[in-house]
């Protein structure tokens, strides 16, 4: 296998990537004193990836919404009907796996009986074995599952919310699809997405915290099964820069208004991608975090519910958006104070010695993000998504100045912003 070691000099750490023969990327985080550990197997494959080809195929294939999320439902069963959560069970480990837009991870954590663990997680991954019943089965489940998050406000606000935003990217589908989308999924449709995205040449390996290395790499070698590299086409829809609609609201049986205010922007991607986040995480602790004059204009006023509005830098391959949240007696009059608390720093500009205070802070987050295994091997899988190295975010910040955060601060447009409201029911 090619192997590299990346070392950062300020940490004192470094870790290991490697490249195995069949085209997995592997990245081994060891952590000595450290008495847990983290490993995630994960195919770059989320719910936007609706329309591709391998490069040997003359034309693009569109699937149904929620297929990769189906894929991962799927692959915790096997011709033998033995239960995977068992299996781990048994080495103690604590196991699960989640799809978001765009990638699917299967992970476990653990305190001891690692390598058993890894046997499970790579194994059970490479053995799809879907038939006519089972996936007709699995309709029903996933199928109820929909109908659970059509009912959580919080759930719903935030799709609203990017559905608002986006007209063509599908960040705008619920990433389980629909009723009818995963009707029209069968197993040859789920063959053939896992034998395109399930393909090692887009697989990672993210391990982090107490393990042997070598140990690790003869597991590798003994249960990563040959494959053909794959090439992958993805068609990446155009998206116009505004938005679909200003606003939208829907009752669901909550007892305060809930809202998603959104503010949306240029794509970006790999490296470019990571700074801008990091950038813009950096203006909305500016904007909106505990420290600024905005947040306790708010806590006074009692507007938003015990003063506290979240946010997220919300990125990825085709979209980037701001996305403030909370509860509100009234979202309009948030939206009308944020809009104008951003024009008055754009304005104003944000003073060095504030942008130092927050910079400090992110950074002293960074940082203590590397005592966790299971922070580790979630960044080494966010690296291998976007392209870049794990310490990549510590240097991005030590060279971000208030001159860089001011202008990016001047892009946000408050015409291109949206608001979703989840209100209480009438009755």
């Amino acid at each position: 296998m090619e192997r590299a070691v990346i070392k950062d000099e300020k940490l004192n750490e470094k870790y290991i990537k490697l490249k195995h023969k069949t085209g997995l990327t592997v990245l081994l985080y060891p952590m000595e004193g450290y008495s847990t550990s983290t490993a995630i197997f994960a195919t770059k494959y989320g719910s936007i990836d609706r329309t591709f080809k391998k490069s040997t195929s003359p034309e693009f294939t569109t699937v149904p919404d929620g297929i990769a999320h189906y894929l991962e439902h799927k692959l915790f069963e096997n011709e033998d009907g033995v239960d995977t959560f068992e299996l781990f069970s048994k080495t103690g480990a604590s196991a699960n796996a989640y799809t978001s837009f765009d990638r699917t991870a299967y992970y476990f954590s653990c305190m001891d009986n690692f390598d058993e663990s890894l046997k499970i997680l790579l194994n059970f991954v490479q053995k799809p074995y879907f038939t006519d019943e089972t996936v007709q089965k699995e309709q029903g489940i996933i199928g109820q599952e929909i109908k659970m998050y059509e009912d959580d406000a919080d759930w719903r606000v935030f799709f609203n919310c990017l559905e608002n935003m986006y007209h063509n990217v599908a960040v705008n589908v619920n990433i389980a699809g629909t009723v009818e989308s995963i009707s029209k999924i069968d197993k040859e449709v789920l063959y053939k997405c896992y034998n395109t995205f399930y393909n090692m040449n887009n697989m990672v390996l993210a391990i982090a915290g107490s393990f042997d290395v070598d140990s690790v790499i003869n597991i590798i070698n003994s249960e990563i099964k040959d494959n053909s590299p794959v090439e992958i086409e993805r068609k990446v829809e155009s998206e116009p820069n505004n938005v679909v609609r200003s606003i939208s609201e829907i009752s669901l049986p909550v007892s305060m208004p809930q809202f998603c205010i959104g503010y949306k922007l240029n794509a970006f991607s790999g490296l470019e991608m990571v700074k801008e986040e990091m950038i813009y995480q950096l203006i909305c602790e500016l904007l909106i975090g505990e420290g600024s004059e905005f947040y306790k204009d708010l806590y006074d006023s009692g507007l938003v519910a015990g003063g506290n509005v979240s946010y997220e830098v919300f990125c990825g391959e085709g979209f980037f958006s701001l996305i403030f949240s909370g509860e509100s007696s009234s979202p309009k009059e948030v939206l009308s104070k944020l809009n104008y608390e951003i024009e008055r720093k754009i304005k104003t500009g944000f003073e060095k010695a504030e942008v130092e205070r927050v910079k400090n802070a992110l950074y002293g987050y960074c940082i203590g993000c590397f005592n966790s295994p299971n922070s580790v091997a979630k960044e080494a899988l966010n690296s291998f998504i976007f392209n870049y190295d794990i310490y990549d975010k510590l240097k991005i910040l030590e060279e971000v100045n208030a001159e860089d955060i001011n202008n990016k601060l001047k892009l946000i447009n408050i015409d291109n912003s949206t608001l979703s409201i989840v209100s209480p029911l009438k009755n």
